[in-house]
């Protein structure tokens, strides 16, 4: 495993993490704790140190299920990242909740969720720009950090829109990374917000760096996804689209012989903004091609 410092903190994160979004139950398949025992404990064989979550992946499930496992093992091993900004309403729905007040309790219950005594990096999640605006929020959370239960503040900047102000602003809130979707198929944070994180110092974390599976290389334009999977949702068009896209890279952009994940992951990496990509995992196996990925660089 290949390790590299996020922005300007102290932390040193594998370049591959362990994202958990399907530990809440979104992704058509419902975990139970030996599955996700199994999976961190072959992360943690692999290098692999860093943990993404948020708080609305599940009411906590996500977080729960993490807690249990690190309640179990030592704790100061992993880097766990989670969020703050939503709660969990029922499938893919979630009550935004973004009052200093609010935020405090989302915390509190993530770190007893977590089993935790403080959170590694603590990641605005997919706010508008008014809702970042917050300069009570941002004043307790700076209160948080000076009482040890958050070690860094980061920012989860949404899918919409450029993400361009709060990138900026990050620095100035107290933050230290900017997770942003990135992957050979969404290429749009190389024009603006992967530069913005390079002049600030920003550690990047990559999100969906398999463009939720698609490049992954198992499926082909016309696939469907069965009820409970968020992927379901998908424009049926921009999927097609988008598959006939990853055929093509397929075909021209990846080395013969070279497994489709690991160049996609690989592919996010060599971009020299990029500290570490997030890809879900929902088996051991994953977590293993997953981690290979280290090995193209």
């Amino acid at each position: 495993m290949k390790y590299r410092k996020l922005g300007s903190t102290e932390l040193e994160v594998s370049v591959i993490g362990v994202g958990t979004w399907q530990f809440g139950g979104e992704w058509g398949k419902n975990f139970v704790q030996d599955e996700v025992d199994a999976i961190l404990d072959q992360a943690g064989e692999l290098g692999l140190n860093l943990i993404d979550t948020a708080e609305c992946y599940g009411d906590h499930l996500s977080e729960r299920l993490i807690g249990d496992y690190l309640a179990r093992r030592k704790r100061e091993d992993w880097i766990v990242a989670t969020k703050f900004g939503h709660h969990f309403q029922g499938h893919l729905e979630r009550e935004q909740l973004w009052s200093a007040d609010e935020v405090l309790k989302q915390l509190d219950d993530s770190l007893r969720a977590l089993k935790s005594e403080y959170v590694d990096l603590y990641q605005f999640h997919s706010g508008t720009d008014q809702q970042f605006d917050n300069d009570k929020l941002w004043s307790m959370l700076d209160r948080q950090v000076q009482a040890g239960k958050i070690r860094h503040l980061g920012v989860s900047i949404s899918a919409s829109g450029s993400g361009r102000h709060q990138t900026e602003s990050a620095s100035s809130v107290g933050a230290r990374a900017i997770q942003v979707v990135y992957n050979r198929l969404d290429r749009q944070p190389e024009e603006e917000i992967l530069p913005l994180c390079l002049q600030h110092q920003l550690g990047v974390l990559a999100r969906v760096p398999l463009a939720s599976g698609y490049l992954s290389g198992k499926y082909k334009p016309g696939a469907a996804f069965r009820q409970g999977d968020v992927r379901e949702r998908h424009n049926p068009d921009t999927r097609r689209k988008q598959l006939q896209e990853v055929a093509e890279i397929a075909a021209n952009e990846v080395p013969p012989g070279t497994d489709m994940a690991q160049w996609a992951l690989a592919w996010c990496l060599r971009h020299s903004a990029v500290s570490a990509v997030i890809p879900g995992c929902k088996n051991v196996q994953q977590v293993i091609s997953n981690a290979a990925a280290a090995e193209l660089l």
